[in-house]
């Protein structure tokens, strides 16, 4: 749980009448009414739909209007910025299957991901389930496991970088919840679009794959908060300070991998971290204000650092108080996860949150699904997640239960589908 987080959105662009929205129409909305429309709400929608008169010229409102483009130069859901609902699934190819299957798998995930990102209805057997819904943010991002190289016959073409991870000292891994040969994120800002695109790869998949783990997270929605701000987590902490932006000069040298480099299908790709976190929220609930803000190293409120300031103020790690005592403590996680402390460590980091229910002695199961992505996690995560285990004081409250580590390639060409440098190659 490194300290940064994402606030990106070059990929955005928000979809107007003008450009011809589809069939998935919010009905009875006025976008130059939306604060009106906010007040009457679901009751708008069903009298536009009982009169069953199609607005055609009604525009969607912004959150449901926002789409981003399919195709480019990285995959979406990279720098896009957080989304309110997501799902992370992990598919193994069935027995039989090989690169001829895989292929034709990731041209029907693409054709599908680049129609719903764009606010369309499937091709095939649509559910209709986010018929009235535009695309609302929604992104589809493609990755590939260790061991879907050796199910494809293309072990040379496997990246060093995709080594597995080390053991960690605070790993409690369940191998069923962990890795995969496939792996697919979505995002997006209305959780039934979300959901529709989870079912509609699914379906896609057919015989060629099956699903071998899934997950579902949740962020704070768009517009909750009076101005943009870093999303907390289920502590109660500002979970994301100094992540890594576009803006700065050696972004995609940390995220992306480069033109130069090694094998040529991940040039302009990413690899991601996943790991299921689970937060042992009634003992950190336990503990006092103050206690939670020496384990963190931040005040809770603002995310500033204990020795002053607001939540992008650098620490003063060599600060110390009247009895001689440093303020922010040597096992702070704020002081452990600051790139400087790592030898230049960097990723970015674009989590969820997830609750699945409570364990029979009413505990929850909750947490984080930790995401993060770099050009090389063995210079990224790794290091990070080494100094973590030897002695992060919030260790204690967290638990890591599940892992993969996959490789992104870049984005798809217009009429091409993601990996097929790699698997036409």
């Amino acid at each position: 749980m490194a300290d940064t987080e994402s606030r990106t959105g070059s990929q955005t662009r928000a979809t107007t009448a003008s450009e011809g929205i589809t069939r998935r129409r919010l009905i009875g909305t006025a976008g130059a009414t939306g604060v009106a429309l906010g007040a009457v709400g679901a009751g708008a929608g069903y009298a536009a739909a009982a009169s069953n008169k199609l607005e055609q010229t009604t525009a969607l409102t912004s959150l449901g209007a926002d789409a981003v483009m399919f195709h480019g130069k990285h995959q979406p859901g990279i720098t896009t910025p957080l989304q309110a609902r997501g799902h992370l699934v992990a598919f193994d190819l069935a027995a039989g299957a090989g690169r001829k299957e895989a292929a034709a798998l990731l041209r029907r995930w693409s054709a599908t991901a680049e129609r719903l990102m764009a606010g369309e209805a499937a091709t095939n057997d649509d559910t209709d389930v986010a018929r009235d819904a535009g695309p609302s943010s929604l992104t589809v991002t493609f990755g590939f496991g260790h061991s879907f190289f050796s199910r494809t016959g293309l072990e040379k073409q496997r990246p060093t970088a995709l080594d597995p991870l080390p053991d960690f000292f605070s790993d409690h891994l369940d191998k069923a919840r962990s890795n995969g040969d496939l792996w697919v994120q979505i995002g997006a800002n209305d959780s039934l679009v979300a959901f529709h695109a989870l079912r509609a790869l699914q379906k896609d998949a057919g015989k060629a794959a099956k699903v071998r783990w899934q997950m579902n997270g949740f962020n704070r929605s768009p517009g909750a908060t009076a101005h943009p701000m870093t999303t907390r987590n289920l502590m109660g902490q500002m979970d994301g300070t100094n992540n890594p932006k576009p803006a700065d000069a050696d972004f995609d040298k940390r995220i992306f991998v480069p033109e130069s480099g090694s094998p040529a299908w991940m040039v302009n790709g990413s690899y991601v971290v996943v790991r299921r976190i689970r937060m042992l929220l009634d003992d950190w609930e336990k503990q006092s204000t103050a206690a939670q803000e020496s384990v963190i190293g931040r005040k809770k409120s603002t995310g500033a650092p204990l020795t002053g300031g607001d939540e992008t103020t650098e620490p003063d790690l060599e600060k110390t108080d009247a009895g001689g005592n440093l303020v922010i403590p040597l096992n702070a996680h704020a002081r452990i996860t600051r790139p400087d402390q790592n030898g230049g460590a960097a990723m970015l980091r674009r989590p969820f949150s997830y609750h699945d229910g409570f364990d029979p002695d009413g505990a929850p199961d909750a947490g984080l699904l930790f995401i993060c992505w770099q050009a090389d996690p063995l210079r990224g995560f790794v290091p990070v997640q080494r100094k973590l285990d030897r002695g992060d004081a919030l260790s204690q409250f967290i638990r890591h239960e599940a892992s993969g580590l996959f490789a992104v390639p870049g984005g798809a060409e217009k009429g091409g589908y993601v990996g097929q440098a790699l698997l036409e190659g």
